[in-house]
């Protein structure tokens, strides 16, 4: 397609979900609700198949990619701030992800949100954050790209404390605000290096100017000098972190599951939390030049891994185990960032999206069947009254842990065999965290998947409170979702690890290289499922099915005994580490205090006391001696005049 087409279609792409948030927020008022998800539906199925489109033209029929402005915000001081498109194997990808788990949650919500009073509101809301997800991952330049950022962040703001008659709404969404904004300075921040240090906001002006800046050095402390290139991407990549909710900045992810089920797939599975791992991918020619910003990514990443997995094994909440399931699954894709394997920490963004989508989807049709119980203790036996979602919720498991043939072992696997390959600082431990999460997630996820759908019924059950499987438009965007999670992988595995899928989209430095090593005993996906069932990663798979199935199907009262034997740590674990407790005793603690002294010392006394009512004060008492001057008596006028005439004639003749 010529260069004009294309650029409407990229139009086309971005706006059309705009129109519908905009027709559905402004005008839903005077719509009927069929004619509110009729008009953001169709926006976001106009986008998906104009994503269709430009994937066939960039990725199948020969790496068309695009990059220019398509409008000038502004020029200051010779620098441009543009709004363009950079269209690539990169971004076509991530157009097509995010497209297809929209469209899918927005025909759930017809089913999950029919009964709720702002849903032409919601419907705005999923709209509108779309539109905002799309300028995030075309944008072509920093600027565009905080845009889309911030607008994303915005967007969740409102969706997490969508019902905000609820404290807990509120208390979340403002959570997560909070911690965002830390992580939106260290980003703002590294933007403002690149600008300082490159001249320029363009990407390819930038990656291109990479090596005017190598080797130059700031002095961040008195006597400390660091890497501008290293400074730069840890910034960056604080930012991903928030974004990304990557240890410490993750405590706001599980909160958010405060807003209703479609968002926690829409926004906290598939997409804006993956948008930290896109733009660290997206700047793969700047971490390839800092070793150190590599080695942080990686320990980050596994820590979150593990150590978040963890935490998946002590909830209760059906929506929360999700949850931190997807915090462990953000760190497997950090790990892979850091340890250079970008095309493999990107693949496992594509088939997570897929399969935790559907995991959170088919969580919600669970609690829709539960009349909105999400405690899993009062759950059980719900296969024979629910089988699609059984099914699906079965393919979503096997996805997730890795089982081979499922979308997830391939991608799981390689960035296991990624570290593993790594020599970068922090490859050992990263290794063993992922080697060892894969038992936990086993574990977690199947203890979750027993407890709903085995064993006995613990739930109240009444002709009027009967569980029953939910109407196809919940139960169709869960088959429809079921079908990637499983083929995906088989598909892509080779192109997008091995083949050269992304072009040059990603960079890799020739001695950070790990998928190149891998992809000489690469021998076709048959070989690779092979391989994966004589491999640790399975077997620790296996097991952690196996003890999910002992300790909540056969031996019930092993978990109690465990949690008693083991005291001090089940209570780390149900207090999260005490991150919480931590960031309320000194930085919410700590704010208020410094706040409380303020307020006491430097608004009452000082503004309030010297300032306002001090002034006050003064004027008054110098008033109440003045006025002793203004007797009413004319003679004591003049008498003021004539002495006041002879000063100044003194001061004229005699000085």
């Amino acid at each position: 397609m010529d260069s004009l087409k294309m650029e409407s279609l990229y139009l086309g792409i971005v706006l059309a979900p705009l129109i519908g948030a905009v027709l559905s927020g402004i005008f839903g008022h005077w719509m009927e609700r069929r004619v509110s998800h009729i008009v953001t539906i169709g926006g976001v199925a106009i986008s998906f198949v104009l994503a269709l489109i430009i994937f066939k033209d960039t990725v199948i029929d020969g790496n068309n990619t695009f990059n220019e402005n398509i409008y000038t915000w502004l020029v200051s001081d010779g620098v441009g701030f543009y709004v363009g498109f950079m269209i690539d194997e990169l971004t076509a990808m991530m157009l097509v992800v995010v497209s297809f788990v929209s469209l899918m949650v927005h025909i759930y919500t017809i089913g999950y949100m029919q009964k709720d009073p702002g849903y032409k509101r919601f419907f705005s809301y999923i709209s509108l954050f779309t539109f905002s997800m799309f300028v995030l991952v075309m944008s072509n330049n920093f600027m565009q790209l905080f845009f889309g950022w911030e607008a994303v962040g915005v967007v969740s703001y409102l969706l997490i404390g969508f019902w905000y008659e609820k404290d807990t709404a509120i208390y979340a969404n403002l959570k997560a605000f909070l911690v965002n904004r830390v992580g939106d300075f260290g980003f703002l921040l590294g933007i403002a290096a690149v600008l300082l240090y490159f001249g320029s906001m363009d990407y390819a002006e930038v990656f291109a100017g990479t090596d005017s800046v190598v080797g130059q050095t700031i002095e961040v402390f008195e006597g400390s000098e660091w890497s501008v290139m290293t400074l730069i991407c840890i910034l960056l990549f604080v930012g991903a972190m928030g974004k990304s909710a990557q240890v410490p900045l993750h405590v706001w992810l599980p909160d958010s599951m405060e807003g209703p089920t479609p968002i926690s797939a829409l926004i906290h599975a598939a997409t804006m939390v993956t948008a930290g791992i896109f733009m660290v991918a997206r700047m793969s020619p700047l971490f390839e030049l800092s070793e150190t910003a590599l080695s942080v990514v990686m320990i980050v990443g596994a820590t979150t891994a593990l150590f978040m997995g963890f935490l998946g094994l002590v909830q209760h909440d059906i929506k929360k185990v999700v949850a931190y399931s997807t915090l462990s699954q953000l760190g497997y894709m950090t790990v892979a960032l850091g340890a250079s394997a970008y095309a493999a920490g990107v693949f496992h963004l594509m088939t997570h999206a897929f399969f935790k989508a559907l995991l959170f989807l088919a969580a919600g049709s669970v609690i829709i069947a539960m009349h909105h119980e999400q405690d899993m203790r009062k759950m059980g036996g719900l296969r024979k009254y629910m089988p699609i979602t059984y099914w699906t919720s079965l393919v979503g498991s096997l996805a997730l842990i890795g089982f081979p043939g499922f979308s997830g072992f391939f991608s799981k696997d390689a960035i296991i065999e990624a570290v593993h390959a790594s020599s970068i600082t922090g490859s050992t431990y990263a290794y063993i965290a992922v080697l060892s999460g894969v038992f936990i997630t086993a574990l977690y996820s199947f203890r979750m998947f027993f407890l709903t759908f085995h064993g006995e019924e613990r739930f109240h059950k009444s002709d009027d409170h009967k569980p029953h499987e939910t109407p196809w438009v919940v139960t169709g965007p869960l088959i429809a979702l079921a079908i990637p999670s499983v083929v995906m992988g088989a598909i892509y595995i080779e192109p997008m690890l091995f083949g050269g899928f992304f072009g040059n989209a990603i960079q890799v430095a020739p001695e950070h290289d790990v998928l190149s090593h891998l992809g000489e005993s690469f021998h076709g996906v048959f070989g690779f499922v092979l391989h994966g069932m004589m491999a640790p990663p399975f077997w620790l798979a296996m097991a952690g099915v196996g003890t999910a199935y002992y300790l909540y199907m056969v031996r019930k009262d092993i978990p109690a005994q465990i949690a008693k034997k083991f005291s001090t740590i089940h209570y780390m674990l149900e207090s999260k580490y005490g991150f919480d407790r931590f960031n309320e005793i000194f930085f919410a603690g700590g704010a208020r205090g410094i706040g409380g002294l303020l307020w006491k010392f430097g608004d009452r006394k000082l503004i309030d006391g010297l300032i306002v009512n001090g002034s006050a004060y003064g004027v008054g008492k110098m008033a109440s001696v003045v006025r002793y001057l203004q007797s009413g008596y004319l003679y004591h006028y003049a008498f003021a005049m004539i002495i006041g005439l002879v000063v100044m004639l003194g001061w004229v003749l005699y000085r």
